[in-house]
């Protein structure tokens, strides 16, 4: 396992669109001497397993997978990227960005670990046209909390930002209390609202606090990290062809049906720049290529329909209507990478071993899709208008 210098800091269910302060699962804000409850992640991956996981699909992969340190949490824990495939064709995958969203990394490493050991003519094929980079738990410390922002202060942020002092914090800066979290004694950030469509941005004092309609600023190491691999990847091979996010959402049912939802996709997260809307990012008309982003969530719904009547059906699209350029999404849609959100339902604490499994099934399901699409060229063959007719989430 390669590792870079470390340069970090050493100290001691919010939904993707909305633009509010207090997750989903989270009950109203309460007084300060209410006693914190952590909901139970029994059966989940902490940041030390994941160490460990990586390390031994580095080793049985005799080469296939190597795996490195990217950069480090605002605490210190390492951020990993793991690649394996040879091919011109870059796909990034990141999971656990929001540190109480944690299927997404069993599914990620699971798939890392099939791609990295199987001889089966398939994954072969994935491992020659493919250039596969994963970022498991990319907000470490927000996922030993079991939670959904890092664990940073202010002061820390005016400390590596000097021409920061006497602004206001950023307004994903959270501060409450509830029956689950403390920030009030324990801040931290939405690290999924500090990206910027502009890579090499550094933060100005007039663009905070800001608001969700508005780019980010890459104040937090977590932000900074995958920036950092998202460049890396564009100065070797030119462009990120494909980038994947895995969230988690609230419990939803399909738009006129009874039926639960198992995740929803989206491949939209800001006004076209080539549209009357979308004008403010008119500078990135030339790179934004929403087409082959909704031909990915295309390839996705289309592998989970040939499971037929399963457990894991029921897909449906996340809202059109956002303007989210701070997210990871927005920003490298911008850049021109094809752009696919994973919301799988409910929080992790939400369910039990079963369903965990059958929900983790279904990502890797639905990521061997956009795999499977884009090593064999079908996927850029693909209706985009089919995008529209993924049934809408009742909401």
């Amino acid at each position: 396992m390669k590792r870079r210098g470390r340069i970090a800091l050493l100290s001691g269910a919010l939904l993707l669109g909305t633009g509010l302060v207090t997750p989903v699962a989270d009950t109203p804000v309460v007084s300060a001497d209410t006693e914190v409850q952590k909901p139970a992640i029994s059966g989940m991956i902490s940041h030390e397993e994941l160490t460990r996981k990586l390390e031994q699909i580095e080793r049985i992969s005799q080469g296939e997978v190597s795996v490195e340190v990217a950069g480090y949490s605002n605490h210190g824990r390492e951020i990993y990227k793991a690649t394996v495939g040879t091919g011109d064709k870059v796909v990034l995958i990141e999971s656990e960005i929001h540190g109480n969203e944690k299927v997404g990394t069993k599914a990620l490493l699971n798939i890392i670990k099939e791609l990295g050991t199987s001889n089966k003519p398939e994954i072969r094929q994935l491992r020659e046209e493919l250039t596969i980079v994963a970022m498991p738990m990319v907000n470490p410390d927000a996922t030993e909390l079991n939670r959904r922002g890092n664990e940073m202060t202010w002061e820390e942020v005016v400390e590596d930002f000097p021409q920061l002092e006497g602004v206001s914090p950023t307004w994903n800066y959270y501060t409450y209390q509830n029956q689950y979290w403390d920030y009030s004694s324990n801040p931290g950030f939405d690290v999924n609202r500090d990206f910027n469509p502009d890579l090499d941005y550094v933060p100005q004092a007039d663009d905070f606090p800001g608001q969700s309609s508005e780019p980010g600023w890459f104040i937090t190491p977590e932000a900074q990290t995958i920036r950092d691999v998202y460049k890396g990847l564009q100065e070797e091979f030119g462009k990120v062809d494909v980038f994947v996010d895995l969230h988690h959402q609230g419990e939803y049912v399909i738009d006129g049906t009874d039926d639960p939802v198992t995740f929803s996709l989206s491949g939209v997260f800001v006004p076209d720049p080539s549209s009357p809307e979308g004008e403010k990012y008119s500078e990135y008309a030339d790179t934004y290529d929403v087409e082959f982003s909704k031909q990915l969530n295309v390839a996705i719904y289309n592998a989970m329909q040939e499971m037929g009547n399963s457990p894991i059906g029921n897909i449906s699209l996340y809202p059109q209507d956002l303007d989210l350029p701070g997210t990871a999404l927005g920003s490298f849609a911008l850049n021109g990478s094809g752009a696919v959100l994973f919301e799988v339902t409910g929080q992790t604490q939400s369910y039990g071993q079963k369903k965990l499994g059958q929900l983790t099934k279904a990502v890797e399901r639905g990521l061997h899709g956009i795999l499977n699409g884009v090593a064999t060229g079908d996927v850029y063959e693909l209706d985009a208008d089919k995008y529209d007719d993924i049934p809408l989430t009742d909401r």
